[in-house]
C-alpha cells in the first residue's frame, strides 16, 4: 500500500499546526522514487496528523484510545460543518481513491467512500467478490478496506508504527493469538470457528427452549392432576342437584298458584278505590282551594302591613332628616366660633412678623460672619502645621550638614598626619588625596549652613506671625454656635407667626358662615318634642284607611275557615263509610316469594349444569393426561437428542478456536517468526540479542498453560529475560524486529505484501547510533517522523510543514498589502 496523494479539510491537528482549513499533498510529486521520505517541522505542526492520514482504514491511530471499534471517534478531531479525508493510494497494482465526509451540523453523521480506478480511466465503487459495495456507510467501507488490505490489527501492527504504539508485551494471551492466527491465513479455520460457536450457541438457545418447554409440560401435569383431584365425586353431585332441581320445581309451582290468587283479588278491589281516590282528589282539592284562598288573603294583609310600615318610615325618616340638619348646623355654628377664637391672635401675629422676619435677617448675617471666622481659624492653624513642619525640616537638614563639616575638617586635619607628605608618594596616597578634596569642600559646607540659619530664622517668624492669628481667632467656633442657636430661635420664631397669620382668611370666612347658620337655625324654628306625633293630615288618613282594609281581609278569612270546615267534614264521613282498602303488601310478598322460587330453581338448574360439565370435565382431563404423558416422552427424547448435538458442536468450536488448531498452527509458526527476528537482530544490530516465542507458559505450580510471551536471549552477559522487562530502547528495537518478521512473515505465507513502512516519532527511546540502524529495513519505501536531524538528514526526501506554513504567512501578508 502506496499513498499518492493526501488532501485533508477541517482537521484541527492541520488548523493549529498551519493555520490552514485545508491542505493537499501531492505525494508522487514530493517523494518520486525516493524511499525514505521524512516529515519534519517544529512540534505542533500536524506531523502526526498527516501521517495517521496516509493509510486508508477508518480513525487516526495515534489519537485512539482503544484498538478497535468504539476506541476512536473523528468528531473530536474536525470543526468544521463538513470535514473530509481524501487518500489516494495503490495496492497490488491498483489505484484507489478513499473519501471520509465527517458531518458535524444538526446530527452527527460519517460517510466514507471507497473507488477503484477502471481500465477506462474512471472511478467507480470497489465491489467485493461476495457482491458486497462501498455504499458509502462506515461499514462496508472499512470492510472493502480489510478485504483489500488486511486487517486494521495486522496492518497496525507490521508496518505502522505510531505515537504511543502498544507494545507487543502487553498482548494478552486472546489478542495476541488473534493477531497471529490473521498472520497465519486461518481465517478459514477462524470462519468455522465462529460458525460452530454460532450453532452451539443456537443448540443451546434451543435447549433451553426445550428445557422451558418441560418446565411448561411438567406445569401443565400438575395442574391436570389438581383439576382431577378437585372434581372427584362429580356423579354423585348430579344426583344431588336433580333431586334439588325437582323439589325446587314444585315449590315454584306452588308460589305461582299463590300470586294468581292474591292477583284476582286485587282487581276485584279496584272500584271500590277508584272511589276512594274520588273521594281522596275532591278531599285534596277543597284544601288546595282553601289554602289558595287564604293565600290571596294573607298576600293582601302583607301589602297592607307593608304600607303601614312604609309610612312609620316615612314619618321618623322626616323627623330624623330635621333633626340631622340641626345638629350639623350646630356643630358648624360651634367650629366657627372655635375658629374666631383665634382672630386676636392672628390679628398680633400680623403685627409682630415683620419685626421678627428683620431680627432673623440680622442673625443670619452675625451667623455668617462667625462662620467666616471659624473658616480663618482653621486656615491659620493649618498654616501653624505647615510652619512647624518647615523649621522641623530645616533642622534636620542642618544637622545633615553640620555633621558633614565635621566630617570634612576631620578629613581635612589629616593633612599634616599623613606620614607620605613631602615624599615622592604623596601624588599616589589616596588618604591625601581624600584629605585635600575635603579642603576644597569646607567652604560650601559652612555657607550651606549659614542659609539654612536664615531660612530657619525666616520660618520661625512665619510660626509666630499664625500662631498670633489663631489666638486672636480663639473664640471663633463658641461664637458661632452662639449665633446658629439665636438664628435658629429667629426663623422658629418666624415660622410660627407666618403659621398664624395664615389664619386671617379662615377667621373672615367662619364670620360670614356663623351669620348665615344662625339664619338658617331661625327658619327651622324650635325643636320638637320626643312625644309628639309630628303626623301630616294626609298621614293620619292614609292610616286610617289601612286599618279599615285589614279589618275586612281578617272577617273574610274567619267566612274561609267556615266553609272549608263543613265540606272536609262531609268528605270524610263518605270515605268513612267505604269498605277498608286492599292490603298490597300481600302482592309483594307473593310476588316475593315467587321470584326467591324461581331463583332457587336457576340455582338449581345451574348447580345441574355445573355438576354435568364437571362429569365432562374430568373424562377431558383423562385424556389430557394421556396425550401430555406422550407429549413428554418425545420432547425428552428431542433434549436427549440436543444435548449430544451440542456436545459435539462444543468440542469442534473448542477445536476450530484460538486454543485449538490455531494455537497448533502459532506453535509450528512460532520458530518462523523467531528465526526471522534474529536473522534481522543480527543484520541490523549485531549478534547480541537474539529472540524466541513462546506459546505455553509455566505456572508457579509448575504447570503449563496458554500463553504468550517473548524470551530475549543476550549474548554479552548469558542471561535471557522476557522484553517486557528490557529497557525502553532495547525493547523498541527488539519489537520493531519481531514487527518486520511479522510482515515478512505474512508476504510468505498469505501473500500480503505491504512495501511501505510508517513510523511516527517510535525511535524516542533509542540511543544516536539505534537510531540510524532503526531507520533501515527491506521495504521499498518508508515514511517516518523523527525529532533527530542526523536521521532526518539520511531521508531521499523531505516534506517540510515549516516551510509549508512560512509559504501561507507569505501568501497573507502580500494579500493584507494588496
Amino acid at each position: 500500500m502506496q499513498p499518492l496523494a493526501l488532501t485533508l479539510k477541517g482537521f484541527r491537528g492541520i488548523r493549529d499546526g498551519l493555520g490552514r482549513d485545508e491542505i493537499t499533498l501531492d505525494l508522487e510529486r514530493l517523494t518520486q522514487d525516493a524511499q525514505l521520505i521524512a516529515i519534519v517541522g517544529a512540534n505542533g505542526s500536524g506531523k502526526s496528523t498527516i501521517m495517521d492520514c496516509l493509510v486508508p482504514y477508518i480513525g487516526l491511530p495515534s489519537r485512539a484510545a482503544l484498538a478497535g471499534a468504539g476506541g476512536f471517534s473523528y468528531y473530536d478531531h474536525v470543526y468544521l460543518p463538513e470535514s473530509v479525508k481524501d487518500l489516494t493510494w495503490a495496492h497490488e497494482g491498483r489505484c484507489y481513491r478513499s473519501q471520509i465526509v465527517i458531518r458535524l451540523c444538526g446530527r452527527r453523521r460519517t460517510e466514507a467512500f471507497l473507488h477503484t480506478l477502471d481500465d477506462a480511466g474512471h472511478w467507480r465503487p470497489v465491489q467485493l467478490d461476495d457482491g458486497m459495495v462501498s455504499d458509502g456507510r462506515v461499514e462496508t467501507y472499512t470492510r472493502c478496506v480489510e478485504a483489500i488490505c488486511g486487517s486494521a490489527e495486522t496492518f497496525f501492527t507490521s508496518v505502522f508504527a505510531a505515537q504511543g504504539k502498544r507494545q507487543l508485551s502487553t498482548y494478552r494471551n486472546a489478542e495476541i493469538k488473534s493477531l497471529l492466527a490473521d498472520l497465519l491465513g486461518q481465517e478459514e479455520i477462524q470462519a468455522l470457528g465462529q460458525k460452530a460457536a454460532e450453532t452451539v450457541r443456537l443448540l443451546k438457545a434451543g435447549l433451553a427452549t426445550i428445557r422451558q418447554e418441560l418446565v411448561g409440560l411438567d406445569a401443565e401435569g400438575v395442574r391436570l392432576e389438581a383439576t382431577r383431584r378437585r372434581l372427584d365425586g362429580a356423579g354423585e353431585r348430579m344426583a344431588a342437584a336433580e333431586r334439588a332441581k325437582t323439589a325446587a320445581h314444585s315449590a315454584l309451582e306452588a308460589a305461582q298458584a299463590r300470586h294468581a290468587r292474591v292477583a284476582v283479588e286485587r282487581e276485584q278491589s279496584r272500584a271500590t278505590e277508584a272511589r276512594r281516590a274520588q273521594l281522596a282528589a275532591e278531599r285534596q282539592s277543597t284544601l288546595d282551594t282553601t289554602a289558595q284562598a287564604r293565600r290571596a288573603l294573607q298576600s293582601r294583609d302583607q301589602v297592607e302591613r307593608q304600607r303601614l310600615e312604609q309610612l312609620d318610615q316615612r314619618v321618623a325618616g322626616r323627623r330624623q332628616q330635621e333633626c340631622s340638619r340641626r345638629q350639623a348646623l350646630t356643630l358648624s355654628r360651634q367650629r366657627c366660633q372655635a375658629v374666631l377664637a383665634e382672630a386676636g391672635e392672628v390679628q398680633r401675629a400680623d403685627r409682630r412678623l415683620p419685626l421678627a422676619q428683620r431680627v432673623q435677617a440680622l442673625r443670619s448675617a452675625l451667623t455668617e460672619a462667625c462662620r467666616q471666622q471659624t473658616h480663618a481659624l482653621t486656615r491659620c492653624q493649618g498654616a501653624v502645621r505647615l510652619a512647624e513642619h518647615r523649621v522641623a525640616g530645616i533642622e534636620q537638614e542642618a544637622g545633615r550638614a553640620a555633621l558633614k563639616a565635621e566630617e570634612l575638617a576631620r578629613r581635612f586635619g589629616l593633612t599634616g598626619e599623613v606620614p607620605c607628605v613631602g615624599t615622592d608618594l604623596q601624588g599616589r596616597c589616596k588618604l591625601l588625596g581624600d584629605a585635600r578634596e575635603a579642603q576644597s569642600l569646607i567652604p560650601n559646607a559652612h555657607a550651606q549652613l549659614a542659609r539654612l540659619a536664615v531660612e530657619k530664622a525666616a520660618a520661625q517668624q512665619e510660626l509666630l506671625a499664625a500662631r498670633q492669628r489663631c489666638e486672636a481667632l480663639a473664640g471663633a467656633p463658641q461664637n458661632l454656635a452662639r449665633a446658629e442657636h439665636r438664628e435658629a430661635a429667629a426663623r422658629e420664631r418666624v415660622s410660627r407667626l407666618a403659621v398664624m397669620c395664615s389664619k386671617a382668611p379662615a377667621c373672615a370666612q367662619a364670620q360670614m358662615t356663623l351669620v348665615e347658620i344662625d339664619q338658617e337655625l331661625q327658619a327651622l324654628g324650635p325643636a320638637l318634642a320626643a312625644d309628639a306625633a309630628a303626623e301630616t293630615a294626609d298621614e293620619r288618613a292614609e292610616r286610617q284607611q289601612i286599618a279599615a282594609a285589614r279589618q275586612a281581609i281578617e272577617e273574610q278569612q274567619e267566612q274561609l275557615a267556615r266553609q272549608a270546615t263543613a265540606a272536609l267534614a262531609r268528605l270524610d264521613h263518605a270515605l268513612a263509610s267505604l269498605p277498608p282498602a286492599f292490603d298490597e303488601r300481600q302482592v309483594t310478598q307473593a310476588a316475593q316469594a315467587l321470584g326467591a322460587a324461581r331463583e332457587a330453581f336457576g340455582a338449581t338448574e345451574q348447580s345441574m349444569l355445573t355438576a354435568v360439565r364437571e362429569a365432562q370435565t374430568i373424562e377431558e382431563v383423562s385424556k389430557q393426561v394421556a396425550a401430555l404423558a406422550e407429549r413428554r416422552e418425545r420432547v425428552h427424547a428431542r433434549s436427549a437428542r440436543v444435548e449430544d448435538e451440542l456436545g459435539n458442536w462444543s468440542l469442534f468450536a473448542r477445536c476450530m478456536s484460538n486454543d485449538g488448531l490455531i494455537a497448533l498452527a502459532i506453535d509450528d509458526a512460532g520458530p518462523a517468526l523467531s528465526a526471522l527476528a534474529n536473522d534481522l537482530l543480527l543484520a541490523c544490530y549485531g549478534p547480541r540479542f537474539t529472540v524466541s516465542i513462546h506459546t505455553l507458559l509455566e505456572t508457579a505450580k509448575g504447570e503449563q498453560k496458554e500463553g504468550f510471551d517473548i524470551l530475549v536471549h543476550d549474548g554479552d552477559t548469558g542471561e535471557s529475560k522476557s522484553v517486557s522487562l528490557m529497557s525502553g530502547g532495547e525493547r523498541t528495537f527488539v519489537e520493531s524486529c519481531l514487527t518486520r518478521a511479522i510482515a515478512l512473515y505474512l508476504a510468505r505465507n498469505t501473500g500480503r505484501r505491504y512495501t511501505t513502512l510508517f513510523t511516527d516519532e517510535a525511535d524516542g527511546a533509542l540511543d544516536s547510533q539505534r537510531k540510524r540502524m532503526f531507520i533501515l529495513g527491506g521495504y521499498e519505501r518508508e515514511f517516518f517522523v523523527s525529532q533527530t536531524p542526523e536521521l532526518t538528514a539520511m531521508a531521499d526526501a523531505v516534506i517540510d510543514l515549516d516551510a509549508l506554513k512560512a509559504d501561507r504567512c507569505e501568501a497573507q501578508r502580500s494579500v493584507s498589502a494588496a
